[in-house]
């Protein structure tokens, strides 16, 4: 959006607030700050459903309102925030501010990866703008560099661990050797988990950020439905173990790349080479490895939730639009369509995989798992004899594979997983390549 559709004699600096919980408290306090007052902010109103409920910040008289109008149809407010979270009524919120001509700030990563399109073309059709630097990597800069800094790049790639959840519980149990409900438990306790963890532990919060980053990157409108999804329930203490005696760990990666024609999005637990600077990223840090033709690859790490780092991001797009409002630069636009770039389903991706079974400790199971594999044209690299159980005869056996197909490797798990002398096949999980790697 160019400086000159946006008409300065009306950046009058008013801020509407739709929600004021952890973060947008953070947000309101930034702008009820000193350096907030002498950059000219002003909090006009904030529309929360409980106004009697005690918040960590300490509002002008009248500022609260249950009343989403007295934000949404306040003439006094040029940039309306929404920190509500979930989709509706966020959703809605955003659409009535956009049609009234205010210009929108959001860290909703649900509707921007359900709904951007749709959004964006109503922020352009009432010459306005739609920001969500906060939507993806918490104060990570990476929605802004996309727009601006790369865009006389061809992106070819992005690789992310942009779920903090997850990221804390995998490095919990990469280095305590905790079971997977411990580590979830300890993040629960620590509050980098919902008590309800399905959306993180399960995928569907990287799924919605790897979306918004896809459409950014690679001008392809990404569905969250289109996107291959696994979460890390399957993920054991054990499968760090014999991860570490390979040269791995295990990390849950959000990936969208150009191969075979197309671009593929995916979101799932990987065994990430120990001696790459991805699998140093710990605890609830998330990061962005970004590679463009010109520029090469690029790395952004940071905190990628909590209130300060998320109210950073916020602030960020509401100075940047303050800016222009006042007639200083421009909003980057985002890529257009690419028609020409298909999106890819998950069969067709290739790479190596480790696969952990239970069978029995006798002569003749190997044979049978290496044929099974072989009539999926998948060769075995390596084979790790783990943790035998006499009492019981059986062991685990864990399998490196040389880089097989997706649909061949799945076709092949159902016929292993179908011999007598297999108990289980407990976990399979792809291993992430790097040039340098293995």
């Amino acid at each position: 959006m160019n400086a000159s559709n946006l008409s300065p004699n009306n950046a009058r600096g008013g801020i509407g607030l739709l929600g004021v919980g952890i973060v947008g408290s953070a947000v309101a306090s930034s702008i009820l700050s000193a350096e907030g007052q002498r950059r000219g902010l002003r909090l006009c109103g904030a529309i929360v459903r409980d106004t009697t409920r005690q918040r960590d910040v300490e509002l002008p008289a009248g500022t609260l309102s249950s009343d989403p109008d007295t934000v949404l149809g306040s003439p006094d407010v040029d940039i309306v925030v929404e920190l509500m979270g979930g989709e509706e009524p966020a959703m809605e919120y955003i659409s009535v501010a956009l049609c009234a001509g205010k210009h929108v700030v959001t860290a909703n990563k649900e509707v921007i990866s359900k709904h951007g399109e749709k959004l964006r073309n109503l922020a352009t059709a009432n010459n306005v703008s739609l920001q969500y630097e906060a939507s993806v990597g918490g104060g990570i800069p990476i929605i802004n560099p996309l727009l601006n800094d790369l865009a006389a790049n061809q992106i070819l790639g992005l690789r992310a661990i942009i779920n903090g959840t997850t990221n804390y519980i995998l490095t919990q149990m990469a280095s305590g050797g905790v079971s997977f409900d411990d580590a979830l438990a300890d993040a629960q306790r620590l509050g980098f988990a919902e008590a309800d963890p399905t959306a993180d532990v399960d995928a569907f919060d990287a799924v919605y950020k790897i979306s918004i980053l896809a459409r950014l990157a690679f001008g392809v409108d990404v569905p969250i439905e289109n996107i291959f999804r696994e979460g890390i329930r399957r993920t054991a203490s054990q499968d760090f173990r014999y991860a570490e005696e390979l040269g791995y760990t295990i990390k849950l990666l959000a990936a969208a790349r150009r191969e075979n024609g197309g671009l593929l999005v995916r979101v799932h637990p990987a065994l990430v080479p120990s001696d790459v600077p991805m699998a140093k990223v710990e605890g609830a840090l998330n990061v962005v490895e970004a590679e463009g033709d010109l520029v090469g690859p690029l790395w952004l790490q940071g905190r990628g939730a909590g209130a300060e780092p998320t109210a950073s991001a916020v602030m960020g797009d509401v100075l940047r639009t303050l800016s222009v409002l006042r007639g200083g630069g421009h909003l980057p636009q985002a890529r257009p369509i690419n028609p020409d770039l298909p999106l890819l389903e998950m069969a067709r991706h290739e790479c190596k995989y480790y696969t952990r079974l239970t069978v029995r400790d006798r002569p003749g199971v190997l044979a049978q798992i290496a044929g099974a594999l072989g009539d999926m044209d998948i060769s075995i690299a390596s084979v790790l004899q783990m943790d035998s159980d006499p009492d019981r005869g059986n062991a685990d056996l864990v399998i490196m594979t040389h880089p097989a197909r997706e649909a061949n490797m799945q076709r092949a798990v159902e016929r292993i997983d179908a011999l007598g002398d297999v108990g289980t096949v407990a976990n399979v999980i792809r291993v992430e390549s790097y040039p340098s790697a293995r």
